[in-house]
């Protein structure tokens, strides 16, 4: 039974307060459909932040991976090698190009995608004479994948890399922003992300050109002439000027999400990391994640409870926790589609799946909030031990 606690949100949206400023200069100039200044603001002002070229506001990150394959041209038959751990949406654009889905498997330090498990799928690609057209790269919670290895198997084999950066914006890798490493880079800002604009997306690069084409493409292709004029299937994917606004102002304060985020995890880390079978998510070396939720591993055996009894007891306390995301190699809608392990007799994706747990991790949490969540688990804890006895 709920107790009448008020309820603490895994990740709920976090405005800094200047968001109207933006949307009251919309309703102002009566700028209410979509496209317009804080459109054309919002892309500038998100590639000068990661350092890119040029970016595409859309209405979703899904939305900025299907443009992302359909620049690369990629058609029915195709494969695209994807993270097998994420979210369906870094994969249902796959399918939506009538192409072939290839999942490849995490590895233990980042959770993302294995470089050995990339290298063995392309070792096959090459038997069979059928490389992937793209490989999209998830950096999960935050966390940067191994890039450098990634993109050196990539590069030998002329193989263009999609960052799925949906959840990482505001991490680094090297010193570079997350999402800009590869040919094309997304973010989303759904509610739930580090920085929302309610529902949107963005798509950038350093190809101008490809931005400029995916512009076109997003805005239902519409042909340079004084008419209605299309030659080319296009899409309405294209972001409102109101909800740019409100990315504008978001965007303002990234930092300070960031820093925020970081900070639960690191109360958490202090408060949680000596208990028995519990281990957090690492930070890989010269990268910085920006702990978009913070996320720990529980052995049952060593710790005495499950991820899954402790989210139901959570839940009972009006907290609400998650699972890691199901690996989508296990999913229904994917049955029969390739996958490469870590290793032969090791899927590690799998290993997350039945031990992770995502905590609350909004970066307007408050301290007590926190702590919270935190004695709750002490609770819980304490109550199965005394079952045992």
């Amino acid at each position: 039974m709920i107790r009448n606690k008020e309820k603490i949100l895994l990740s709920p949206p976090h405005m800094s307060g200047n968001e109207q400023k933006y949307i009251n200069s919309a309703f102002n100039m009566n700028w209410i459909a979509p496209l317009g200044p804080n459109v054309d603001s919002f892309e500038k002002e998100l590639a000068l932040h990661v350092g890119v070229n040029d970016a595409l506001a859309v209405c979703s990150g899904t939305a900025a991976i299907h443009l992302a394959l359909k620049l690369l041209d990629v058609k029915p038959g195709d494969r695209i090698f994807c993270s097998t751990l994420t979210f369906v949406a870094s994969a249902n654009p796959i399918l939506y190009q009538g192409a072939e889905p290839v999942f490849i498997d995490s590895e233990p330090e980042t959770w993302n995608m294995s470089p050995r498990a990339l290298e063995r799928a392309l070792m096959d690609s090459v038997i069979e004479e059928k490389l992937p057209k793209a490989v999209i790269v998830v950096h999960l919670y935050g966390q940067s994948a191994k890039m450098d290895e990634i993109l050196q198997l990539c590069n030998k084999y002329n193989i263009p890399v999609i960052e799925d950066a949906a959840e990482s914006l505001g991490s680094t890798y090297k010193g570079k922003a997350s999402g800009t490493m590869g040919t094309f880079g997304i973010y989303s800002f759904n509610g739930n992300k580090i920085i929302t604009t309610s529902g949107g997306g963005m798509l950038v690069s350093n190809n101008v050109e490809a931005i400029n084409q995916a512009r076109f493409l997003a805005t239902q292709a519409k042909d340079p002439a004084p008419y209605y004029q299309h030659s080319k299937i296009g899409y309405n994917y294209r972001l409102s000027n109101i909800l740019a606004g409100i990315g504008r102002a978001q965007l303002q304060v990234l930092d300070e999400r960031v820093n925020a985020r970081r900070a639960n995890f690191d109360n958490y880390y202090k408060q949680l990391s000596d208990f028995p079978g519990f281990t957090f998510m690492k930070e890989l070396e010269n990268t910085k994640s920006n702990r978009w939720l913070t996320t720990l591993l529980i052995d049952e055996d060593t710790a005495g409870i499950s991820n899954e009894s402790l989210i139901e007891f959570l839940a009972e306390e009006n907290i609400e926790a998650r699972h890691v995301w199901k690996p989508l190699h296990m999913q229904p809608l994917f049955k029969g589609s390739l996958f490469y392990p870590h290793c032969e007799t090791e899927s590690v994706a799998e290993e997350l799946f039945r031990k992770g747990i995502c905590l609350p991790s909004g970066s307007g949490m408050t301290e007590i909030q926190q702590m919270r969540v935190i004695n709750s688990i002490f609770e819980f804890s304490r109550e199965k031990v005394l079952e045992g006895k």
